[in-house]
């Protein structure tokens, strides 16, 4: 094999065959491929792209690059993949609700990603529990437990970590192959059995149109099946935040209320975890409506939250968290509405600019070394479509600080839109992608 040969083959529109892709990933995690070869190799495929074959070949080629877990467990190991958003914390009800439906869920997930929260992130404001596991700890809570959710270990995709790490110098990310590598090397290094996907479009989403969401998830549906994972998509909404928080401690107190039972809280919420539940069920065989029904119950009844507490409490959180989340999420010393300037209807809100105030918050990262504030963030947001009279709250901010929460208050403002006729409110789920 020769890495000058097979970029070369890129280069020139062609695919390298499935053992070149395969050798050339285990040589990003080997290091038999340079830095230089790993860059010239990303913009090869950013410029000329791979078919489909080619992307299922590099993908398989980086998750047989590190560890590929294998279960024996007596029910489905599933999961799901978001393309992020803001206020989006669907993982943390989705994980629990598949677990209390005899479902297994070894979740690998990430941290914050630009303007979105992630799910490590999140869970870590809940004090003591760590995300970063051994691999017998993570068999161990998802076997006994039915479900976990941690960080990649550096043995899961090794190959994704070195080129993820070369794209981001050399303007190669927004490559739709390489960017289906990266997501799906380690989702399928967990060894599942099914798959759905949450892509999302809209002005919190790093995919502003329908288009380009289905675009993504089309590429990355179709690799994931040529895989050998069942998998399914859904075009998601996120022209608005998913739920009323965002935020770390804030969108782990709503996903907590809902597990509760107060669908209430976060309707959008809830409703986007019980259609994507129903849908990775019914891929391991199960009638999707009777599947909706269950999932429904098991959040309702309580039952997902008994999950999630014991995940909690096995991950080294406090054991009463069902019982006094209140008490154990951190609180900003800084905490106050921001009043609407005028009467009117919310006719648009900027989720991107949303999610950025909250990161200059200090509720997310502007460089690698900074350090996460679990507390602060933006609670009780209104919706689209919501009527409002003048002085009326349109959120209330949780911050650090009266400097940052004034500063806060300004972007918050500018961020949503308040005219006098009713927008047209899109659908919940825009799309979706059967395997």
């Amino acid at each position: 094999m020769d890495a000058r040969a097979i970029i070369a083959k890129v280069r020139r529109g062609q695919d390298p065959a499935p053992e070149e892709l395969a050798w050339f990933a285990n040589g990003l995690a080997t290091r038999a491929v340079s830095d230089a070869q790993a860059g010239a190799f990303a913009m090869a495929v950013c410029l000329r792209g791979l078919s489909d074959a080619g992307r299922v070949a590099l993908t398989t080629g980086m998750r047989d690059s590190g560890d590929v877990l294998r279960w024996d467990l007596d029910g489905p190991v599933l999961d799901k993949h978001s393309t992020g958003g803001v206020g989006d914390p669907v993982s943390l009800i989705l994980a629990p609700a598949l677990a209390a439906c005899d479902v297994f869920v070894p979740m690998v997930s990430g941290r914050g990603l630009g303007h979105t929260g992630g799910t490590l992130d999140k869970l870590e404001a809940i004090p003591g529990l760590k995300t970063t596991q051994t691999a017998a700890n993570f068999r161990a809570i998802t076997r006994d437990i039915g479900c976990a959710i941690v960080g990649a270990t550096n043995a899961i995709a090794p190959a994704d970590k070195r080129l993820y790490a070369v794209r981001d110098v050399t303007a190669t990310v927004e490559s739709v192959d390489l960017i289906c590598a990266s997501i799906l090397s380690k989702k399928l290094a967990a060894g599942l059995e099914g798959l759905v996907l949450d892509v999302k479009a809209g002005s919190g989403a790093f995919m502003k149109t329908t288009a380009e969401a289905m675009a993504l998830a089309t590429a990355l549906a179709t690799t994931a099946n040529g895989a050998g994972t069942p998998t399914a998509a859904f075009i998601t909404d996120m022209s608005q935040p998913l739920a009323p928080a965002l935020g770390n401690a804030t969108e782990v107190a709503v996903c907590l209320e809902v597990l509760s039972g107060n669908r209430a809280a976060a309707p959008r919420l809830h409703d986007l975890v019980v259609a994507l539940c129903a849908r990775v069920l019914a891929l391991s065989g199960q009638s999707e409506g009777e599947a909706e029904e269950r999932v429904t119950a098991a959040i309702s009844s309580g039952h997902a939250m008994v999950c999630f507490a014991a995940m909690v409490r096995a991950m080294g959180g406090p054991p009463d968290i069902a019982e006094d989340w209140h008490t154990h999420l951190p609180k900003a010393p800084v905490v106050g509405d921001v009043p609407s300037p005028r009467g009117g209807i919310i006719t648009a809100i900027d989720g991107e600019a949303l999610g950025l105030a909250v990161v200059r918050m200090g509720g997310g990262r502007q460089v690698e070394t900074d350090r996460i504030n679990p507390s602060v963030g933006l609670s009780d947001v209104v919706e689209v479509g919501q009527s409002v009279s003048r002085g009326d709250p349109l959120l209330t901010i949780h911050a650090a600080d009266e400097d940052s929460a004034i500063a806060t208050a300004r972007d918050v403002l500018a961020a949503i839109t308040i005219g006098d006729a009713a927008p047209d409110l899109p659908d919940l789920i825009h799309g979706r992608i059967d395997p």
